[in-house]
Order: structure tokens, then sequence, then C-alpha cells
């Protein structure tokens, strides 16, 4: 059973709406007195709740109510209407269902901090929408689209991906405040009272000042461009592999300068000020938010905790982190999909695996071989290495260099649960653009799909958790992290290799290629094995 849900103004009244599996509605609507009143439904029938959007659930676990399945609405026809080939469009409530009304879609309006969509105008006089029929006339649809069970998978794993992102970032990633203060004064110096450069900034500005034997603004490009350009250095840019070609003694300095400027501002004293409270770190995940399916991060930077700052992610006392990562997922699924499996043998490391087969056991061949097959590389060494991997796992690169065909020619490339990856645009057709949608695309088929894998590894992974004390508390491409007593930290690791292995059955049947995830149960994510 499936109830449609429509959470009303804060505090206020609640409506359902009870659904067969197709959409078809059992009764009429519903009025409960509010949002925790959805508990006891959830008790009662454990249904898959239809939702809106994302924020929906963030009102929910804001009145104590977890829910075990949803679809969300607004999170499938993303994915229906890039399958159409409109990546991009409209894919809101209020777009869906203008669109299922046979009238085109307006922009997406933004979202208020409860998940309500913000009124156009102060004065908005347009007709009062209904969101409970709106969401059962939309979900209805979408289901009938679903058609294919792989599609429909992945529709499913998306929205229990919303669910995880939302419980985590209730849960949030714990973090220590005085940890990261004492990172940041052991690498910047003590913290400025009133502002400027911390001392270790201030003092390798100085080094490269002397260098150039005069005043310059390190943090000024089109400063050091001329500061370089009077010592007889022409430069473009100044990212640091440009200035590591040069032999100038303000090089040294200035890249140690631009490390500890980067840290200092993406994660310094003002960002911990910002965005930890009462020991946790909690940012706002975005669903599906890079083309590939991967996710993305609304603030905080969650994504790029850079590894000096990786001791202040501590478990709390008594409880430790458990690290799973998975280890070269992204070939391994290229041997899946292909069926190239020789490609990715029974091994925890896939690449030395393959380099004491192919390439003399140089492993950083082997790496850069697959990584250049994937991503499209092919002048110099990459060339050389690809070379010799078409011509020992011919299925293997022949999936992927049908894709890139597929990309140049203009046409539309899947993953391998159905996520589509956005049409060809004006001028795609010039040579150069479309040998570089060719390498967008090769790549694409793999990553998605890779990104599926995960997804339904975490939607796996939390309903074996269910109803224990461990916590989902951070999630990046490949990575997870859970939060739980120490006592129940030998099981989490069993359930994570369980949910890695329902995730390869649920995406390839029965493949030989495993999908080993490495795990750690450590007291603060620094902490090797």
């Amino acid at each position: 059973m499936r109830i449609a849900l429509d959470p009303g103004p804060r505090d206020g009244p609640v409506r359902v709406r009870r659904l067969t599996d197709d959409g078809t509605p059992l009764a009429g609507a519903k009025v409960l007195p509010g949002l925790a009143a959805v508990a006891d439904l959830e008790r009662e029938h454990a249904p898959r709740w239809v939702l809106a959007r994302p924020r929906t659930y963030r009102r929910l676990l804001a009145a104590g109510v977890r829910v075990g399945r949803a679809h969300d609405v607004e999170l499938v026809e993303g994915l229906l209407v890039a399958a159409a080939g409109r990546y991009g469009e409209p894919h809101g409530l209020a777009a869906a269902a203008a669109r299922l009304a046979g009238r085109a879609p307006d922009p997406d309006p933004p979202l208020d901090a409860d998940g309500d969509e913000v009124s156009p105008g102060l004065f908005d006089t347009g007709p009062a929408r209904d969101e409970l029929a709106d969401v059962v006339a939309v979900h209805a649809a979408q289901v009938r689209a679903l058609t294919d069970p792989r599609m429909r998978l992945l529709a499913a794993a998306e929205s229990a991906g919303a669910l995880v992102a939302e419980e985590m970032t209730a849960h949030g990633l714990p973090w220590s405040a005085a940890a990261h203060d004492a990172l940041l004064t052991e690498l910047l110096g003590p913290r400025p009272v009133l502002g400027g450069r911390p001392p270790a900034l201030a003092a390798l500005a100085a080094e490269v000042d002397a260098a150039f034997g005069r005043p310059v603004n390190s943090d000024s490009p089109a400063e050091l461009l001329r500061a370089f350009a009077r010592a007889g250095h022409e430069l473009t840019t100044t990212r640091a592999w440009e200035l590591r070609r040069v032999a100038h003694p303000a090089v040294a300095p200035l890249l140690a300068y631009k490390e500890l400027a980067r840290l200092h501002a993406a994660h310094g004293w003002s960002w911990l000020a910002t965005w930890v409270r009462d020991g946790r770190f909690r940012p706002e995940y975005v669903v599906g938010g890079v083309v590939t399916g991967r996710w993305a991060t609304r603030g905080g930077g969650a994504l790029q905790i850079p590894r000096t700052l990786r001791g202040a992610v501590r478990a709390d006392p008594g409880w430790r982190l458990v690290v799973a990562d998975a280890a070269q997922l992204e070939p391994r699924v290229l041997a899946a999909l292909s069926g190239d499996h020789a490609l990715a043998p029974d091994a925890d490391d896939l690449y030395a695996a393959l380099a004491a087969r192919e390439f003399g056991g140089d492993r950083g061949q082997a790496k850069l071989a697959l990584l250049s097959a994937m991503y499209g590389a092919s002048a110099g060494q990459a060339g050389e290495l690809v070379a010799r991997l078409r011509r020992r796992y011919p299925a293997a690169m022949a999936y992927v260099d049908g894709a890139a065909r597929d990309g140049e020619a203009g046409r539309l490339v899947r993953s391998h649960l159905g996520r589509t990856c956005p049409p060809a645009r004006p001028g795609d057709e010039e040579p150069a653009r479309a040998r570089a949608r060719g390498r967008f695309t090769r790549n694409f088929v793999v990553q998605a799909t890779a990104a599926e894998w995960a997804l339904v590894l975490l939607a796996e992974l939390r309903l074996l958790l269910r109803g224990g004390p461990a916590e989902l508390v951070f999630f990046q491409h490949d990575e997870v992290l859970l939060h739980c007593p120490a006592e129940v930290a030998t099981d989490v690791v069993d359930a994570i290799a369980t949910a890695a292995d329902t995730a390869r059955r649920r995406l390839f049947g029965d493949t030989p290629v495993r999908f080993p995830l490495q795990s750690r149960v450590v007291g603060s994510y620094d902490e090797p094995a």
C-alpha cells in the first residue's frame, strides 16, 4: 500500500490519501491532527509514502517521525524528464502537474526552509493548488511511465537516497570543534584576533615578497603574473601545475601559501563557527545533484573535507566510526556492465592484480590505463596503455567506445538503470565539441552506474540498520561513514558487506565481479585501520 502525504502548514493538520501500488486512490483524503499522527500509520501499515519532495521528509523528521519507504515525486520526475531527452527542464510538483494537464510548465519555484514553494509575488492571485491532488495524480502518471524494471529500481533507490540524506543531516557528522581548532592552530598559527592573515600565511607571504624583491599580493593572480613576468617567466595562470614548471625562489613559498590559504578560506575558523553546532556538522545533501547522479551539498563543502582536518571527525565517547569505501568501484562497474569479467579479477586491489597480469607489476601503469580508458585520454603514454587494454579486453573497451560514439553523434546515453545524460546542444556537432561530448558520455555510463550501485547500497544498508543504534552520518561517492556504539561495530561491518553484495546482485544479477568495501573501525576519521 502507498499513502500520499500533504504536510500542510507548519503545526497544522495533515492530509493523507491511501493508494494502491499503481496509484489508484482507495478512498478520499483523510485529515490528521498533525505530523506526529503519521507515525501511527507507519507502524500500522509500513506503506510506501508518496512525498512531493525531499524536504517533506525533513518536516517529518523534525516532528520525530521516521518512515521506511518513500516515492519522491520531484526526484522521480527529474529522472523521467531526463529520460525523455529534456534534462534540466522544470521537474517540481507544479511543473509535473502542468505537464500532465497539457500545459507548458513554469520554472520551478524556490523552496523555503520548510520545503514549501515560495510564492512568486507578494500578491500572487493565481488559483490555489491542491498539493495532495497534484501528488496523487503525478504519482499515478509516474507509475504508468515506469514500465522498465531497471528504471523502477532507479526511482526507488533515488527516493530512498532522499530519506538517507535527510536522516544524515538530522544525525549530523560527529565533529570536535576543539580538535578542529587545534589542527588549524598547528597549521596556521594562532587565530588572528581582528581578522587578517594567520601567522603562517603572513610568514609565507613575506617569503614571496622577499623572493620577488618587492611587495606582491599573494592572493592576487594578476599581481603574481606581473611579478613573474618581471622576473622573466611568462605564465598564463597561477595554478599549481604551471607554477611547478618555473625555477624561481617564489614558487615554493607561494605553493605552500596557496594550500594553506585554501584551508583557511574553506574550512578555517569562520567555517567552524558557521557549520559546527553541539558537536555535529550538518550539511544539506542534494540527491542527484550532479548530472551523473552523484550527490552534492548546499553549503559547508561536506564533500571536500580536507585530509588535514579529518582528525576533527571523532566518535562520541563509547562510540566508534565505521568507515567503508569501495575499492576501485568504477573499473569494477565497467567489467560488470560490459561482461568483460576478466577486467576485474577476484582481488581486493584490482589495480595491483591487473598490473601483475598485464603491466609487469607496475600498479601505476594499470591505474593510468583504466582511468584513461574510462575518461577518454589518448595522448602519449595513456594512449599506448589504452591500446594494450583494447587488445586484451575488447568487450570492456567496446562498451565505453560505443558510449563515446553515441555522444559524439549527439545521441543520448543511459546508465545501467536508466539515468540519462543531457541532450546535445546546438554546436555540439562541431568536431572539437563532439569529441568533448564523447569523452563525457564515455565516462557517464560508468560513473552514473557506479552512483546507482552506491544508492542501492545506501538503501539496503539503511534497511538493515533500521531500529538499531547505528547511524549513517556521511556519504560521498563511494565511501560511507557510520556512527555506532562500540559493541555493535562488528555487526555494522557485517551489514555493510551484506548491503554491498545485495547492491551487486540487484544491479548486475549473478555477475562474478566483486565490489568489496574496505571497512575500518576507528575513533576518528583520520585513523588507519
